[in-house]
């Protein structure tokens, strides 16, 4: 089967579609014929072995794993033992290792039902930002009629936090270029800040205080936020791209319990079964939508990858084979 590998470390230009060998059914597991796959800032991570101390994990001089992709959406063709749930011909999507292929082996626990009125490549834009973005609210803690700040909203995990935190009746404040503020009102943002053209840590430019700001962009100092977040208030560090080569988002950890008057904690995302159950419930019922907006050829996932780092869409990129 085809496949986009990387075979070592590296920029866009490592990346190749390869033939690599079928995925090994196992007990619990599903295989899927994979319609979509989604493009995840996690997946720049590890092309690039980035941080470096990831590569303790990962693979020290090569990657252990060469087939990206952990998004999702496609046809069960297989069910392995103690499978109940899902069935040969099923409709699913979720988190499945190694979806950078034709076929992936995934956990039955991490699929849904594909919900109604959902396609394939809406779906597998959801899974790893969406449930990011839920934890990243839990962090948060009540927002309820409060005032969220959410940096990197034109995004793909900033996308869906903008979308669930207006659910949940927060006062959302949109950080992203001028060029994506059409797209994260659209979402439900109440305001917009232009980052390029005003600061979001200047009290004197900013529209009001924030009870909690949620940073996927990682580009501005703790010390900076403190200034414009509520006594009380809390900041979650979700962005790693701008942490260092080394340590990457733990950079910003390390500083995290140093900033006096800052109450700040750092996301580590985890798959979630239950939080993808949410997700497809919240898709389903219609109070969450796909952000997807640009799709690319598994030959073009140089390309893809590219345009995430570049920012050049809203929202999500999604491969299809």
């Amino acid at each position: 089967m085809r496949a986009v590998v990387r075979r070592e470390y590296g920029d866009t230009s490592v990346l190749h579609v390869e033939d690599v060998p079928e995925p090994a059914l196992e007990p619990g597991h599903v295989i899927i014929d994979v319609a979509a796959t989604g493009v995840n800032m996690a997946e720049w991570h590890l092309m690039a072995g980035r941080p470096s101390v990831a590569r303790l994990a990962l693979g020290i001089r090569r990657p252990k794993r060469p087939v990206l992709g952990q998004d999702v959406a496609g046809i069960v063709i297989a069910v392995g033992e103690g499978v109940t749930r899902f069935a040969v011909g099923d409709a699913v999507f979720g988190s499945a290792k190694g979806s950078w292929a034709e076929r992936a082996a995934a956990n039955a626990d991490l699929l849904q039902p594909l919900p109604p009125a959902t396609s394939f490549e809406q779906a597998a834009a959801v899974p790893m930002s969406g449930y990011t973005a839920l934890q990243a609210l839990r962090a948060a803690g009540d927002i309820e009629g409060r005032s969220v700040a959410i940096t990197g909203a034109g995004g793909g995990v900033g996308s869906y936090a903008v979308q669930l935190a207006a659910a949940r009746g927060a006062h959302v404040t949109a950080v992203c270029s001028a060029a994506k503020a059409a797209f994260v009102r659209d979402l439900g943002a109440h305001e917009v800040i232009d980052y390029a053209t005003t600061d979001p840590t200047d009290p004197g430019r900013t529209p009001r205080r924030f009870d909690a700001v949620l940073d996927f962009a990682g580009g501005l100092p703790l010390t900076r936020w403190r200034r414009v977040i509520t006594p009380g208030g809390r900041l979650v560090l979700g962005g790693a791209e701008n942490g260092g080569p080394v340590l990457g988002p733990l950079s910003r950890s390390l500083q995290a319990p140093f900033t006096r008057g800052l109450k700040a904690t750092t996301l580590v995302a985890t798959t979630n079964g239950d939080d993808i159950a949410a997700l497809a419930d919240a898709l389903g019922g219609g109070t969450l939508r796909s952000t997807r907006s640009a799709t690319y050829a598994f030959a073009e996932a140089a390309r893809a990858v590219d345009a995430l780092c570049a920012a050049t869409h809203p929202g999500k990129i999604v491969l299809v084979p």
